[in-house]
């Protein structure tokens, strides 16, 4: 049986990649550029095409699932099922966060859905702990941070500008503009 831990040692793996972005006022010399250039090469996952205030807010909602996945634990540690069920619950689906998932992936196909399966399976996890079923809460994280894993393997923020986005969005068939 594979530990339910070990997708959790794998998404915080993946924390460098959500490094910010060097801020405007950073000036990035030629050869930085060229070496960035060169790993973006390197990556095969699908970028995921986003404006810079975009791209920030996936990375602040993203470091927060971490935190929520930590309080699930914290919570679980303390049986402390009501702590569990509302970190797990600050992970799941609402229509708000669907609506934002379809903004966020209108212009890589694949994306959204995936985000949503996040989402979904954090529910499960709040369920499973508002039963107070221990073994059902691990069962769940465990899938919800295989989510976290299978889009971290998959796909990649490109910042890009509003335009790029506009292309990119109506090229996969997806509208942009505010969701």
């Amino acid at each position: 049986m594979k530990s339910s831990f070990a997708p959790l040692a794998l998404a915080l793996a993946a924390l460098p990649s959500l490094a910010d972005p060097p801020r405007p006022d950073e000036v990035i010399s030629p050869a930085t550029c060229d070496a960035q250039a060169k790993a973006a090469a390197m990556d095969s996952r699908t970028p995921v095409p986003l404006i810079p205030m975009m791209a920030h807010h996936q990375r602040e909602q993203m470091r927060g699932h971490l935190e929520s996945v930590q309080a699930v634990l914290q919570g679980l540690s303390a049986n402390d099922f009501v702590a569990t069920e509302k970190a797990a619950r600050s992970m799941g689906f609402t229509e708000q966060m669907g609506m934002m998932c379809e903004h966020m992936g209108a212009g890589a196909p694949g994306f959204s859905e995936q985000a949503l399966k996040f989402h979904h399976s954090a529910d499960k996890v709040a369920d499973a702990a508002h039963r107070k079923d221990r073994a059902g809460v691990l069962k769940a994280l465990d899938v919800t941070l295989q989510a976290c894993t299978a889009c971290h393997a998959s796909y990649r923020q490109q910042v890009v500008d509003q335009a790029t986005y506009d292309a990119a969005a109506a090229a996969a068939g997806n509208k942009s503009g505010p969701p």
